[in-house]
Protein backbone atom coordinates (compact mmCIF):
# COMPACT_ATOMS: atom_id res chain seq x y z
CA UNK A 1 0.00 0.00 0.00
CA UNK A 2 1.71 3.37 -0.75
CA UNK A 3 2.19 5.87 1.89
CA UNK A 4 0.04 8.82 0.51
CA UNK A 5 -2.76 5.50 0.85
CA UNK A 6 -1.76 5.75 4.29
CA UNK A 7 -2.20 9.52 4.97
CA UNK A 8 -5.29 9.24 3.80
CA UNK A 9 -6.32 6.42 6.01
CA UNK A 10 -4.73 8.39 9.05
CA UNK A 11 -6.68 11.34 8.40
CA UNK A 12 -10.68 9.90 7.90
CA UNK A 13 -9.46 8.00 11.41
CA UNK A 14 -8.21 11.72 13.07
CA UNK A 15 -11.44 13.01 11.81
CA UNK A 16 -13.49 12.06 14.96
CA UNK A 17 -16.66 11.89 13.28
CA UNK A 18 -17.91 9.22 10.51
CA UNK A 19 -19.70 9.65 7.37
CA UNK A 20 -22.30 7.42 7.27
CA UNK A 21 -24.22 7.11 3.67
CA UNK A 22 -27.37 6.89 4.20
CA UNK A 23 -28.49 7.21 0.35
CA UNK A 24 -26.47 7.42 -2.41
CA UNK A 25 -25.81 11.17 -2.60
CA UNK A 26 -26.47 12.01 0.94
CA UNK A 27 -24.19 11.52 4.21
CA UNK A 28 -25.09 12.25 7.51
CA UNK A 29 -22.43 12.62 10.05
CA UNK A 30 -22.31 11.16 13.30
CA UNK A 31 -19.47 10.33 16.46
CA UNK A 32 -17.84 7.38 16.70
CA UNK A 33 -19.79 6.71 20.08
CA UNK A 34 -23.43 7.25 18.19
CA UNK A 35 -22.09 4.95 15.20
CA UNK A 36 -21.05 2.14 18.25
CA UNK A 37 -24.33 2.20 19.98
CA UNK A 38 -26.03 2.15 16.45
CA UNK A 39 -24.41 -1.21 15.68
CA UNK A 40 -24.67 -2.33 19.52
CA UNK A 41 -28.43 -1.85 18.88
CA UNK A 42 -28.62 -3.67 16.10
CA UNK A 43 -26.86 -6.79 17.29
CA UNK A 44 -29.00 -6.76 20.20
CA UNK A 45 -32.16 -6.79 17.59
CA UNK A 46 -30.91 -9.63 15.66
CA UNK A 47 -30.63 -11.22 19.33
CA UNK A 48 -34.06 -10.54 19.87
CA UNK A 49 -35.21 -11.87 16.32
CA UNK A 50 -33.76 -15.34 16.56
CA UNK A 51 -35.08 -15.50 20.22
CA UNK A 52 -38.29 -14.58 18.66
CA UNK A 53 -37.78 -17.03 15.62
CA UNK A 54 -36.66 -19.92 17.97
CA UNK A 55 -39.45 -19.67 20.17
CA UNK A 56 -41.91 -19.12 17.32
CA UNK A 57 -40.67 -22.78 15.75
CA UNK A 58 -40.76 -24.35 19.30
CA UNK A 59 -44.31 -23.29 19.23
CA UNK A 60 -45.31 -24.58 15.89
CA UNK A 61 -45.61 -20.88 14.25
CA UNK A 62 -42.62 -21.42 11.74
CA UNK A 63 -41.75 -24.98 9.77
CA UNK A 64 -39.33 -23.60 8.42
CA UNK A 65 -35.95 -25.04 10.29
CA UNK A 66 -33.55 -23.06 7.86
CA UNK A 67 -34.63 -19.33 8.32
CA UNK A 68 -34.11 -20.25 12.33
CA UNK A 69 -30.83 -21.42 12.15
CA UNK A 70 -29.78 -19.00 9.43
CA UNK A 71 -31.52 -16.31 12.42
CA UNK A 72 -28.91 -18.28 14.70
CA UNK A 73 -26.15 -18.19 13.20
CA UNK A 74 -26.83 -14.01 12.14
CA UNK A 75 -27.20 -13.08 16.02
CA UNK A 76 -23.94 -15.56 17.28
CA UNK A 77 -21.98 -13.67 14.34
CA UNK A 78 -23.17 -10.24 14.73
CA UNK A 79 -22.74 -10.71 18.85
CA UNK A 80 -18.81 -12.50 17.94
CA UNK A 81 -17.81 -9.35 16.36
CA UNK A 82 -19.08 -6.77 18.67
CA UNK A 83 -17.29 -9.16 21.76
CA UNK A 84 -14.18 -8.66 19.16
CA UNK A 85 -14.54 -4.96 18.66
CA UNK A 86 -14.86 -4.16 22.51
CA UNK A 87 -11.98 -6.23 23.10
CA UNK A 88 -9.87 -3.97 20.83
CA UNK A 89 -11.03 -0.82 22.32
CA UNK A 90 -10.14 -1.80 26.02
CA UNK A 91 -7.03 -3.45 24.61
CA UNK A 92 -6.49 0.50 22.65
CA UNK A 93 -7.57 2.33 26.12
CA UNK A 94 -5.12 0.36 28.17
CA UNK A 95 -2.31 0.65 25.79
CA UNK A 96 -3.01 4.57 25.65
CA UNK A 97 -3.16 4.52 29.48
CA UNK A 98 0.19 2.16 29.98
CA UNK A 99 1.99 5.22 27.94
CA UNK A 100 4.17 7.67 29.59
CA UNK A 101 4.10 11.26 28.91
Amino acid sequence: MPISSLASVSNAVNSQNLAVNVNKNENIKMSFSDYLKNEINKTNELLLQSEKDLDDYAAGNIDNIHQVLISLEKADIALQFTTQIRNKILDAYTEIMRMQI
